[in-house]
């Protein structure tokens, strides 16, 4: 039962060291409308060389859910772009000490915005330390850090299927509703088509029993 509740404590413990050293994995979740012909830029400050830096984005809605994207580094060079990109998931190594731009274009579009969701994750290799506990080898320490780091990658698994999913539901509901519309306006053109036609018979039935009658007289 002792060793139970020293585990636990040491657990409650390394959470609360993830809490105070939040360099460990530095991220940021946005929303925003690229509006035609905008080009939003973002920014990222890598402290040190050799950092994972990861950039997630994807269209939720507008046009054709394509836009244009661009990631630089500190000296202005192209680190990865893309053109008329519906989504995108990548990982890459900051060489650089210094401030990354992530910029959105929105240049093919005549009117339509882009709302487009996105994240910035910075990671840096040093690990916060737990400190020593009583009843605690470091074997049991090591596996229970491991476990929470397999944990940690499982939930960010799960927070990327759920983006998808929800990028795939916007997707089919702005498919839907465009069918929607071409069905109701294809309707609507019918039905005129229909009133015309019969509107002309009329008028072609009318006529003819007039110039009738004006031949019989």
């Amino acid at each position: 039962m002792a060793r139970m509740i020293s585990l636990l404590i040491t657990l409650l413990l390394f959470i609360f060291n993830l809490l105070l050293w939040p360099d460990i994995a530095a991220g940021t979740a946005l929303t925003y409308n690229v509006a035609a012909h905008e080009k939003a830029c973002f920014y990222a400050w890598v402290d040190k060389a050799y950092e994972k830096v990861g950039f997630y984005f994807a269209v939720q809605s507008g046009g054709s859910f394509d836009i244009d994207y661009v990631v630089t580094d500190p000296r202005n060079k192209v680190v990865i772009n893309g053109n008329r990109e519906r989504q995108g998931d990548f990982i890459f190594t900051a060489n650089y000490i210094g401030e990354y731009s992530f910029c959105f274009s929105n240049d093919m579009s005549t009117f339509a915005e882009k709302l487009v969701d996105f994240e910035i994750t910075i990671e840096n290799e040093p690990r916060a330390e737990l400190p020593p506990s009583k009843g605690v080898t470091p074997e049991q320490t090591n596996n229970m850090e491991e476990s929470l780091i397999r944990l940690s990658g499982s939930l960010s698994t799960i927070a990327r299927a759920q983006k998808y999913f929800r990028t795939r539901e916007n997707r089919n509901f702005s498919t839907v509703k465009s069918t929607e519309n071409r069905i109701f306006w294809f309707a609507l053109l019918e039905s005129a088509l229909i009133v015309g036609m019969a509107a002309l018979q009329v008028f072609v039935v009318r006529t003819f029993f007039s110039t009738t009658k004006r031949g019989h007289v």
